[in-house]
């Protein structure tokens, strides 16, 4: 197996030829379909796994023999080097997913033409050695993810990470990084996009403030083994400092092209404010921020809006970095040239057509709207339908401003939040589209629950909210006025640890978001039982001819109910009868749903799937004769967990007869499925079935 470097030329040619079959082969490939319903894979996933398969056995154990510890190779010469990088890139995900990754079939797989690596899944195959490989064989990597790998120490990834220059995005989420990290980052990748560092609790919130640019990097903080690779890099005209490694201190660093920044969970600062005064600097100093989770977030948007820079004068002069305001006023003149220069290039709307002081008008939205709303190109999606929303009512809000000057930020997507300061986040942050939010079960200082103070917060963006998530150890019904204010253009909600009752009104929450496409609730079960189960079960059987007038989310893909349960019992107590309603309605309404997971149900399930198989059957039925071929419930479903639920084994291979995509169904721990039943199960299907 010998030794070779590949041309840049040659990699790149047979990387353009090897990408522009595999768009032929699997567009060929998708077209078809079978017979049950399921489309075709494609040709090329097909080849990769039988690659994926025949991997251990051919390539690997040779390698593994007679090369593994006994050469170290700058490249290999092999099979995977004629492959285009995409392809590469796939097998190594599709690997990791099988758990079929090993130390010496990394070694083959870091090619040159490589753009891509993520070694999430298997974090413990990251060591210092094999980043001397993906030093040397992969410097073009734009995509780098690393997250999990805590035995590499800080100053190896460091040393990795300067000979890196070409990455755009990179995660270390739950690394030992430290404040050497991010100097190195801020210095040697000047084209980062979307950096994750959260739960690195050795990075206290000061430690990412070079990111921002503006203080001085002791060349100290780069490794001198790497130094040649940061100052080719630095020395280049598109960074404007430099990188002398003679000298004690560089020039102040230019804030990176940041969009994605996420740190939550990270170390603690010196003082209580700190994570808030950093919140803000990023935000001020990293104009191209859209995607942050960061504590504080909110409330460095107040201590923008109201200009509170005085009392940060302690921890920026700590810091070494300008003082706030300092940044602010640099941020504001940015902005103001930006729309300045788009309004002269015809680019800007006008917004005085209808006023009388045209010039006034004018004058105001040059000083108040920033024009950040303009595309970069990045590829980040966003709620389409409501940006003229957005924009209306920032427009408003500056002309209503009478010339004060309003700042603008880019922010679409928020993480870390509190209820409070919500306000000044929509003052500053117009366009969210998803956000994250924790709350308690505790009043304000007004006397107002969390869930009202949620409801007045989320006005901001009503209509064009796209992604909510609320963390609310509270009643389920206190959430209802914020969902009532949100919910007609969520499409993903996430409501964590909320607890429920029997009268919990899940139908409204349904008829509050009727375009969801994700839906999961993770909540505490009903404490006591519902009264008159037996008169309410007849009302729920006579009304169930009504159910087709219930609401419905027609758009469902993936619905997660998951109730907590005492491990000492062996099924959940069934306190919440009136639930098998609102369960029939989801599943009955939701004919494309493609991911099911109801866990620990406080109610009986079996009656309820028993039902939807049965109106599945009748508009099969209804629709024999008729060329709409509508689908039906469960017919889509590719992923079922009913774990600790009654559900018996009949009425799983009924939904395995009903859905021919499915793949997968965990019913491990239910009490009505005995291992001689899944074993007749798994002798008579091909959908792996879990049970324990």
């Amino acid at each position: 197996m010998p030794l070779f470097r590949a041309s840049p030329e040659l990699v790149g040619a047979k990387a353009r030829a090897g990408r522009r079959r595999v768009r032929k082969v699997e567009g060929m490939g998708s077209c078809g379909e079978t017979d049950d319903g399921g489309s075709v894979p494609p040709l090329a996933r097909m080849c990769l796994l039988s690659l994926a398969d025949n991997m251990k056995d051919v390539w690997v154990k040779d390698y593994a023999v007679h090369y593994l510890d006994q050469y170290s190779f700058r490249h290999i010469m092999g099979p995977f080097n004629l492959l285009p990088g995409e392809l590469v890139e796939e097998l190594t995900r599709l690997l990791c997913t099988r758990k079929q990754l090993s130390r010496a079939a990394l070694h083959l797989l870091l090619v040159p033409q490589l753009r891509g690596l993520s070694l999430q899944r298997c974090p413990g195959l990251v060591t210092s050695a094999l980043c001397a490989h993906i030093t040397a064989r992969c410097q073009g990597l734009w995509s780098l993810d690393l997250s999990g790998a805590q035995q590499l120490p800080s100053k190896v990834l460091s040393e990795t990470l300067c000979c890196l220059p070409a990455l755009r995005s990179l995660s270390l989420a739950g690394m030992p990084c430290d404040r050497s990290v991010i100097r190195t980052i801020a210095q040697c990748c000047r084209l980062l996009r979307h950096l994750d560092v959260s739960h690195c609790h050795f990075l206290s919130p000061a430690s990412l403030l070079p990111l921002g640019g503006g203080s001085f990097c002791s060349s100290s903080a780069i490794p001198s083994s790497s130094s040649s690779c940061c100052t080719a890099t630095s020395q280049s005209p598109l960074y404007p400092f430099s990188s002398d490694p003679s000298s004690s201190f560089s020039a102040p660093l230019s804030p990176l092209p940041l969009i994605s920044l996420m740190a939550l969970d990270t170390g603690f600062g010196e003082q209580d404010g700190d994570p808030v005064v950093a919140a803000a600097y990023l935000l001020l100093s990293l104009p191209g921020l859209e995607r942050v989770a960061m504590e504080g977030l909110a409330q460095a948007c107040c201590l923008i809006e109201h200009k509170a820079f005085s009392q940060t004068d302690e921890f920026t002069d700590r810091e070494g970095v300008p003082r706030l305001k300092d940044v602010w006023r640099e941020r504001r003149h940015r902005q103001g040239m930006d729309s300045w220069t788009r309004k002269k290039r015809g680019g800007a709307a006008a917004v005085d057509e209808e006023h009388e002081d045209d010039e006034e008008k004018e004058r105001i939205l040059w000083e108040g709207y920033g024009g950040e709303r303009e595309d970069d190109g990045s590829g980040d999606e966003g709620p389409s339908c409501s940006l003229n929303q957005a924009e209306e009512k920032r427009r408003g809000r500056v002309l209503s401003q009478s010339g004060d000057e309003q700042l603008i930020l880019r922010l679409k997507d928020v993480k870390g939040l509190t209820c409070d300061f919500l306000d000044s986040l929509g003052h500053l942050c117009p366009d969210i589209y998803s956000i994250s939010v924790t709350a308690d079960d505790h009043e304000d200082t007004r006397g107002r629950s969390q869930g009202t103070v949620l409801a007045a917060g989320l006005h901001t963006w009503s209509g064009q909210l796209q992604n909510l998530s609320v963390h609310f150890p509270g009643d389920l019904v206190d959430l209802l006025p914020a969902l009532q204010v949100a919910g007609s253009s969520l499409v993903s909600l996430t409501l964590e640890e909320v607890k429920t009752s029997p009268h919990t009104p899940l139908l409204e929450v349904i008829k509050a978001c009727p375009r969801l496409r994700d839906l999961l609730i993770s909540a505490e079960p009903p404490t006591m039982p519902q009264e008159e189960e037996e008169d309410h079960d007849r009302r729920d059987n006579h009304d169930r001819p009504d159910d087709r007038d219930l609401p419905r989310l027609p758009n469902l893909r993936s619905l997660t109910l998951n109730f907590s349960y005492i491990h000492s019992q062996m099924k959940p107590a069934m306190s919440w009868m009136s639930l098998k309603k609102g369960l029939r309605c989801l599943l009955t309404g939701s004919p494309l749903l493609e991911k099911l997971s109801l866990v620990s149900l406080p109610c009986p399930l079996n009656c309820v799937l028993r039902d939807v198989l049965r109106i599945g059957d009748l508009d099969l039925y209804l629709s024999a004769d008729s060329t709409d071929l509508a689908p039906v419930p469960l017919g889509r479903l590719q992923h079922i967990d009913l774990l600790r639920t009654d559900v018996k084994m009949i009425t799983v291979k009924n939904i395995m007869q009903q859905s021919k995509r499915l793949k997968f169904v965990d019913v491990s721990y239910c009490w009505q499925i005995s291992q001689l039943d899944w074993w007749d199960c798994m002798s008579s299907s091909k959908v792996k079935v879990v049970w324990v």
